[in-house]
């Protein structure tokens, strides 16, 4: 791995920036305002915050570990359950003592809206081949108030043996019902649905969203889950797809990607995956409005989302990574030495091909309408 070792004074940070990083600022912020003044207390610990369980023991052992080595500054971790309660007490009190918090994306549309996340100036460092971080990252990765870091998606699993000779392998065969007989499993929610109902039914993935917004596309939408509504087992938790595989009740259900890798890699179940049309999202690093520790929380971000971070982080955990040139990076899965985990990963440059990006400014304006309707159309 490549000397990481990070500048202690915000002097030498700045001149390390600017001359091998890539620009992430608020419009019209000076360059100068890239670093906090020098006279900023020497912080000895950071308090980051994330979800816990073993996506919490994969920053632990990929960034936690190397980031203390490398500065010298302890990692202090915190486990929360997401949502902006926490954030807003303490910042609206005046007594901010989380310095970094792994946020989802609704919650940082709201908090960075709300105020309660800074707006980062930050330089962050380009692909190992030179090219710059706003290529690099993934669209939608980089935010006015946070840095993208793991990737997470819903795709369709398979169960091969049930599916025999005729194997499905595209978003289509989820509503063929004809060529492909047997229950479907579908998550109890519109968001994910609706966006599979009209790529299913021809609607370009550039238009979805576009599509969704009008009364005639949520009607489409829901005409194309009519097509297959009464063979459908709805769940709710995240484990329940490849139990619901496990004991035949489907032949094929929607599933978050990282979940069914263990069903495949651990266990050797006999499931395929389906990446067509996989609708993937980012979680994202920011700083909670008056951290005591901005500066350093701005060193722990820079060094968590560069390339070589990224990818050790998926050898403890079967996310994808923000950055593109992670991908060549990717080593054998820690747990598991044998498995090539790249293939199973989401951001697989094969596995994103036909993906699309789930919208969080169109669930956040639309979702509890759309929430409404699908619970009403769910007992109709």
């Amino acid at each position: 791995m490549p000397d990481q070792r990070i500048p202690r004074t915000a002097k030498s940070l700045a001149v390390s920036l600017l001359l091998c990083g890539s620009l992430l600022l608020p419009p019209g912020t000076a360059i100068a305002q890239t670093v906090l003044a020098q006279s900023e207390p020497a912080a000895e610990s950071l308090v980051v915050v994330s979800w816990g369980g073993t996506y919490a023991q994969s920053q632990v052992e990929a960034l936690y570990k190397p980031f203390t080595e490398t500065t010298g500054l302890k990692i202090v971790r915190q486990d929360y359950r997401g949502g902006l309660q926490q954030v807003r007490a303490q910042v609206e009190g005046g007594d901010v003592y989380w310095d970094v918090v792994d946020v989802a994306p609704a919650d940082l549309e709201q908090g960075c809206e709300d105020g309660l996340f800074e707006r980062l100036s930050l330089l962050l460092p380009p692909a190992p081949d030179g090219t710059s971080a706003a290529e690099d990252f993934l669209p939608g990765s980089l935010h006015l108030c946070a840095v993208g870091s793991l990737v997470w998606s819903s795709v369709i699993a398979v169960d091969s043996e049930q599916a025999g000779e005729n194997q499905p392998d595209g978003l289509e065969d989820l509503f063929n019902l004809d060529d492909f007989p047997g229950r479907r499993g579908l998550r109890k929610s519109p968001k994910g649905n609706l966006e599979w109902a009209l790529l299913a039914d021809g609607v370009p993935a550039d238009e979805v969203y576009d599509e969704l917004s009008s009364d005639q596309g949520i009607a489409r939408a829901f005409a194309k889950l009519d097509t297959i509504k009464d063979e459908v087992v709805w769940w709710e938790d995240g484990a329940e797809p490849g139990q619901l595989l496990a004991r035949d009740a489907v032949i094929m259900t929607s599933a978050y990607s990282s979940r069914i890798f263990k069903d495949i890699a651990a266990d050797e179940r006999p499931y395929s995956v389906i990446w067509d049309r996989q609708l993937w999202d980012v979680e994202l690093w920011a700083i909670p409005k008056g951290s005591r520790n901005k500066f350093r929380a701005l060193e722990f971000i820079r060094y968590a989302t560069g390339t070589e971070a990224l990818a050790e982080q998926t050898r403890w955990i079967p996310y994808g990574t923000a950055r593109r040139s992670a991908n060549a990076l990717v080593g054998p899965f820690n747990p598991l030495q044998e498995v090539d985990i790249a293939p199973l990963l989401p951001t697989y440059p094969d596995n994103m091909a036909t993906a699309l990006k789930s919208n969080t400014a169109f669930w956040s304006e639309n979702g509890e309408a759309l929430v409404e309707r699908f619970n009403a159309w769910l007992v109709q």
